[in-house]
């Protein structure tokens, strides 16, 4: 407890702990965030760090500083916390900040998506285990009356998702996707699927709309990927099922200028973390192996 007050015991450490209640940040984020020096920066995230008030994922060369889910003190004292934080005089400053540095997290996906749509298909035949991981996830698809994917891409596991479900909604960030998803859709004459342009973390749909979501290869592209399953949770009608496909954890950093990833993956405990904050409280996971030159899939059942 005394470790943990003395290293709050600064305005300074107080902005940082809170910002990162918002989502993971890196330590450049965070200096363009505060306005300030990368090495006090480092030095006060080296504090709370120590004092165990936040953890680092190491990420490629890349770090992401987020809250501590050890620190048992902090958590009981949280809600207090967040609700002071608010009187800081920085803190509407602060927010914008953190804002802006979300959008261009979204901003650079959505332009990758937008230039390598028709180049999409040949991309995840290269790096996945095909049709190995999609077989597995069509099969855990539940019956139920509409059936949302999210991220649907240039439509490739969308038609086979039509081909099951009774009414599909596909969402795609990016016009681009979405119009080589429906020249898909139509070539095919399914009269069942509705394609709407919408983000992952704000998706065009009333609360409890629908029986199942899938969400295949998108998560990694996401700004803050616990905001996508809450938002996920909010959509899924009471009783229904997430079918999430992803990459496990890998150290490939190319991968962020090559396929505009925002993670190298995730492990399972952090998906399973995010997914019972989310709401979610029967969650089952496997993994499947890729060749030498593919990456592990992670395929999540989460109801």
């Amino acid at each position: 407890m005394l470790e943990t007050l003395k290293a709050l015991a600064d305005p300074s450490r107080l902005r940082l702990t809170a910002l990162l209640l918002s989502g993971e940040f890196t330590v450049q984020e965070l200096t363009r965030i505060m306005a300030m020096g990368q090495s006090r920066i480092s030095r006060h995230l080296k504090i709370l760090t120590d004092a165990g008030l936040l953890a680092v994922k190491r990420q490629g060369t890349w770090g992401y500083y987020r809250i501590a889910a050890e620190n048992r003190f902090f958590h009981d004292i949280r809600p207090v916390f967040e609700r002071e934080v608010e009187a800081l005089p920085e803190r509407s400053r602060d927010l914008t900040a953190v804002a802006g540095i979300l959008e261009e997290r979204r901003q650079r996906s959505q332009e990758f998506f937008d230039r390598h749509a028709r180049q999409w298909d040949d991309l995840a035949r290269t790096l996945l285990p095909l049709p190995e991981y999609r077989q597995h996830l069509l099969e855990q698809l539940p019956e139920c009356d509409t059936v949302l994917e999210i991220g649907v891409g240039t439509g490739a596991l969308l038609i086979e998702l039509a081909a099951q479900a009774r009414r599909l909604i596909g969402v795609d960030h990016s016009p681009a996707m979405l119009d080589e998803a429906r020249r898909r859709v139509t070539d095919r004459g399914f009269g069942n699927v509705e394609l709407r342009l919408g983000e992952m973390s704000h998706l065009p749909l009333p609360d409890a709309s629908v029986g199942s979501v899938v969400i295949n290869m998108v998560l990694h592209h996401a700004a803050d990927p616990s905001v996508v399953l809450t938002e996920i949770r909010r959509v899924l009608s009471p009783g229904g099922t997430l079918l999430l496909a992803d990459l496990a954890r890998h150290e490939r950093e190319a991968a962020r200028e090559q396929l505009a990833d925002q993670w190298l993956g995730f492990e399972e405990s952090e998906l399973t973390g995010w997914l019972t904050i989310a709401g979610f409280s029967t969650i089952s996971c496997q993994q499947i192996e890729g060749s030498s030159l593919q990456e592990t899939v992670l395929v999540v059942t989460a109801s």
